[in-house]
């Protein structure tokens, strides 16, 4: 699963690297973006590519209330075409959530060690999304939220965590965001695990694991 990543980069850097609209202000750089936080994401729209925020934990917009968002903040690549959740927002309603590093634990005995993936050119990585718009009632304003999908460990990452996000490509960037692609099998096949070349996995300070604690120390490597 992917439970933690972060963003540092400003909302207009990232609007520029993704070729789209800044519609949100340059925020607080953040190290340690949680589930139910707000989180930078790339949306297509018939007018325009908009850099926006929106709230991590899927809402789907027959849910009755947003209080079950936390339980879906990740959505598997595998079943993300037939989970009720996820399904039409898969076919009409994808984003990109850009993130400068992800984080994974890795279990030993009664610790939880996190490691970093980042790339290691320093540019962001551009994780496969999906978003959904929910209304508590037809006169409420929207509440947007976001899901990151995973897949299967590549070779970089496996030996932390059996799972990954889907990191896209620039080549896919476009296919990905399109509203009107909705073949499933052309999406499904954007969904495998990245190629390992390129990805710097290390362990982090485990002050990663509580959520009080942000900063740019959280992504230094962790000492001996």
């Amino acid at each position: 699963m992917c439970g933690r990543f972060a963003q540092q980069r400003p909302a207009s850097e990232l609007a520029e690297i993704f070729a789209a609209e800044p519609l949100v202000d340059d925020a607080q750089a953040r190290y340690n973006l949680a589930p139910t936080d707000e989180a930078l994401v790339v949306v297509e729209r018939p007018d325009r590519r908009g850099l926006t925020a929106y709230r991590w934990g899927l809402v789907p917009h027959w849910e009755k209330s947003p209080s079950g968002a936390a339980k879906r903040i990740n959505a598997r690549a595998e079943t993300v075409a037939s989970t009720p959740a996820f399904r039409d927002s898969f076919v009409r309603k994808r984003c990109i959530v850009p993130a400068d590093a992800f984080y994974e634990w890795q279990r030993s005995g009664g610790l939880r060690q996190p490691f970093a993936v980042r790339r290691a050119d320093g540019q962001p990585l551009a994780l496969a999304g999906l978003w959904s718009s929910w209304r508590a009632s037809d006169d409420s304003q929207p509440l947007r939220t976001f899901a990151i999908i995973t897949t299967r460990a590549n070779d970089a990452v496996a030996h932390v965590h059996d799972r990954m996000p889907v990191i896209l490509g620039p080549e896919s960037w476009d296919r990905w965001l399109d509203p009107l692609l909705a073949d499933p099998s052309e999406l499904l096949g954007l969904l495998v695990p990245a190629e390992p070349d390129g990805l710097d996995v290390y362990a982090v300070d485990r002050l990663v694991n509580s959520i009080r604690n942000d900063g740019p120390a959280l992504l230094e490597p962790a000492g001996e």
